[in-house]
């Protein structure tokens, strides 16, 4: 394994990690994963998205419901 030394004046004093290019893009993609996934649950949170329903009474009840 390669070892980098960065001085700290570059860094600022705070930690660096460097990993290969490879692995920092699945690791965007995963972040972007879990981000959707956070927009989601805001989504149903808020009433904009309900969950899927089991089957179809599950449904109909909802929908009753919303109707009032």
């Amino acid at each position: 394994m390669t070892t980098v030394t960065i001085s700290k004046k570059i860094t600022g004093g705070a930690e660096l990690i460097i990993i290969p290019r490879e692995e920092y893009e699945r690791f965007k993609q995963i972040e972007t994963v879990f981000s959707r996934e956070r927009e989601a649950d805001d989504d149903i949170a808020f009433g904009r998205l309900s969950r899927p329903y089991r089957n179809k009474k599950d449904l109909k009840r909802a929908l009753d419901f919303l109707k009032g």
